[in-house]
């Protein structure tokens, strides 16, 4: 039996790349209803060479689906993630919504398979698009050496703000070009900006020819929503209750990919060599890392590529059985749609 697929909110700017790992993956699939709100229904999309129309997010909408993927904010799947799972369907979420809920497992497919059966809501969650970005490397090192200690420092693409950020950086960048002085000064990158008529409520700063130390909102201790998610997704989907955890999140002028610097204490003693061949065994894990060569993954050659990229991988000279590396991965694909997706396939088997 083939199920029935739903995807909420199929023309936002995951959803949009969640269609296209559809048409690019098998078709195990009966029926692929795409779902959205009602200013988009009736819009036509192409679904493995044939015209899908969309449909609104309605209760009816879930009738005869089997797995709904929702990519919507986090008000939206709260209130209809439920819903789905009321009217039979297994819902996989992208959003903040239920990721650190008892109740809802929140999974990588390389990593914690086994926990998408343990839905006692109907509901499973899928990581936070800068979690997500490590933990195919760090899950396959965590198991080998079982990991104590992570310091990250995040360098997030605009579009993990959506459509609306890269939009932004768009704009900034082109009244930064059509400046009239083309060597400004720091300050007067802003005043370009702002001269252009270019507001912005995304970032508490302008984000062209800068980067921004804040990534998500302000939290209590000089933290931000980022920050934690980090911190706390990371003890999740491992299973390491009292991992210790540093993260500082930065917002960057890329539009696609996020790269995180990380740092990784573990409990058994481990090489660069180990970590290399462990990390090349892995499917979905790319390695480029020779540095007197010039090989090492950016965002600008990531971006719209599925797997995780791994360079830099160093032994740390000043701290025991610790491993530097730099992991990039693509935000808006293994970040946020590849994974939903992926959950999507695991859950499938059970209906076969």
């Amino acid at each position: 039996m083939r199920p029935n697929l739903a995807l909420v909110g199929a023309t936002g700017a995951v959803g949009t790349v969640m269609v296209d790992i559809i048409n690019n993956r098998d078709n195990i699939w009966g029926e692929i209803r795409l779902v959205a709100s009602a200013r988009s229904a009736g819009k036509q999309i192409m679904v493995h060479g044939k015209p899908v129309s969309v449909v609104e997010l309605t209760p009816e909408a879930f009738d005869g689906i089997d797995i709904a993927m929702f990519d919507v904010p986090d008000e939206v799947s709260e209130f209809w993630a439920p819903i789905a799972a009321e009217r039979g369907a297994v819902a996989i979420d992208n959003s903040g919504a239920f990721r650190m809920n008892d109740q809802v497992p929140l999974v990588v497919p390389e990593v914690n398979p086994e926990m998408a059966k343990q839905r006692p809501l109907g509901i499973i969650s899928n990581p936070n698009c800068t979690t997500m970005t490590m933990m195919a490397a760090l899950g396959a090192l965590h198991r080998k050496w079982e990991l104590k200690e992570l310091v990250v420092a995040s360098y997030q693409a605009v579009s993990g703000a959506g459509t609306e950020g890269i939009s932004q950086l768009e704009n900034e960048t082109k009244a930064v070009a059509n400046a009239e002085n083309p060597g400004m000064k720091a300050g007067e990158v802003a005043q370009a900006i702002k001269d252009a008529g270019i507001e912005s409520s995304l970032w508490p700063a302008p984000i062209a020819l800068n980067v921004i130390p804040v990534a998500g909102s302000a939290r209590d201790g000089g933290h931000t929503s980022e920050e934690l998610k980090v911190r706390n997704e990371s003890r999740k989907i491992l299973g390491i209750d009292d991992l210790k955890v540093a993260a500082t999140c930065v917002r960057v002028p890329v539009q696609v990919s996020h790269s995180l610097a990380v740092h990784a204490k573990f409990n058994k003693k481990l090489s660069v060599d180990d970590v290399r061949s462990e990390l090349e065994k892995q499917p979905t894990v790319v390695v480029q890392d020779d540095l007197e060569n010039g090989i090492f993954p950016t965002p600008a050659e990531v971006a719209g590529e599925d797997p995780t990229y791994v360079g830099r991988i160093r032994q740390s000279l000043d701290f025991d059985q610790s491993i530097e590396m730099f992991v990039v991965g693509d935000n808006l694909r293994k970040g946020a749609a590849l994974n939903t997706y992926e959950i999507a396939e695991l859950v499938a088997k059970e209906f076969n």
